[in-house]
């Protein structure tokens, strides 16, 4: 007896018996249009359903520079397959990207996705997408396409991979850049959400070794999976804003290679970050790793965020402002660290 579709020998193929669904990804179009709609610009001239986005670049911008980033969420999805959480690892997504481009002053513009599976689960895609179109509202920025691909014999069933892109736009007299960075400056730490999308390969190691119930409660009301699985924080419109009252000299996005692998991104050759670990309480999430997967402190400083998710570098002049301004917003952020000298070939940010 023949299975349903599997074809007679001999019968006609179609892209179906192949594995394919089209209807299926149709039916996904459908399913996310509503959410791309709520994340529109007036900048976007075309949308979803085209085989290109059309955005033109406001007239606002003198001299506008593109600024462009392409990201994923790497392991953490192997954990949202496990846990059947779908739903924020696209604000992971974007949140990668935009947080990326921002930290050179670019104001996002619009993002593209990329979905790939073996078969395509239309309620989990959806649940993806919707995550998505959620971080591109918390970013300003609009959702105008995308590509779902269903490859058959590429990936195992149920799971999937993302990449995401995101272009933005800065004033060419605006970019941030770091050079101006100089002994006296304070770095300004503002708080993640948790783990973000970053060092997941040793979260899932740990949790492998110490097999925990991911349903217990964790953080007061929270439980461990939810903690674990906080989508990244997207820093774009509270940091915009303080770029429009004084002046950022640097930024530097949290991500693989921890504060200590970033920070120096931003910084001149000749100075160091000096961060100051006793600034702010590290995080129960954090303090759980370390403990279970008995992480040397240094390892926990160049693997994880260690609840720091964006370093910002202004004057001492303007810190006081700074900070006040973007508690305001709703975020918490404290002076962690300063900007001194460097001496022969240290390295460029020392977490003491």
């Amino acid at each position: 007896m023949n299975t349903p579709n599997t074809p007679t020998p001999g019968a006609g193929l179609s892209y179906r018996d192949a594995g394919v669904d089209i209807d299926a990804g149709d039916q996904l179009v459908e399913n996310i249009k509503p959410y791309a709609k709520r994340t529109m610009r007036p900048e976007v001239l075309s949308g979803i359903g085209g085989f290109g986005g059309l955005v033109e670049i406001s007239k606002k911008y003198k001299e506008p520079v593109l600024v462009s980033g392409t990201d994923g969420v790497g392991t953490k999805l192997k954990l949202a397959f496990e846990l059947n959480i779908h739903d924020t690892v696209g604000i992971d997504l974007v949140g990668m990207s935009v947080n990326d481009i921002l930290v050179q002053g670019a104001e996002p513009l619009f993002f593209l996705d990329y979905f790939a599976c073996g078969k395509l689960n239309v309620a989990a895609a959806t649940e993806v997408i919707k995550g998505i179109a959620n971080g591109c509202e918390q970013a300003g920025c609009a959702l105008i396409g995308g590509e779902t691909a269903e490859m058959p014999g590429m990936y195992p069933v149920g799971e999937y991979d993302l990449a995401g892109f995101a272009v933005g736009v800065v004033e060419k007299a605006n970019i941030i850049t770091g050079a101006n960075i100089a002994p006296g400056d304070v770095v300004l730490g503002m708080a993640s959400n948790g783990a973000h999308s970053n060092g997941y390969s040793l979260v899932r190691k740990i949790i492998e070794r110490s097999n925990p119930d991911m349903s217990a409660k964790f953080d007061g009301e929270r439980i461990l999976r939810d903690v674990i699985m906080a989508p990244t924080r997207i820093y774009v419109k509270p940091l915009l804003a303080l770029m429009q009252t004084l002046t950022i000299k640097g930024m530097a996005h949290i991500t693989g290679g921890g504060i200590t692998e970033n920070v120096p991104r931003v910084l001149p050759a000749n100075v160091v970050a000096d961060i100051d670990s006793k600034s702010w309480e590290l995080p129960k999430l954090f303090k759980w790793l370390q403990e279970q997967g008995n992480v040397a402190e240094q390892e926990m400083y160049r693997t994880f965020n260690c609840g720091i998710g964006m370093v910002v570098i202004v004057a001492t002049a303007d810190a006081d402002k700074a900070i006040s301004q973007l508690q305001e917003a709703g975020e918490a952020v404290t002076k962690i660290g300063v900007i001194r000298a460097r001496s022969g070939e240290e390295h460029q940010t020392q977490v003491k």
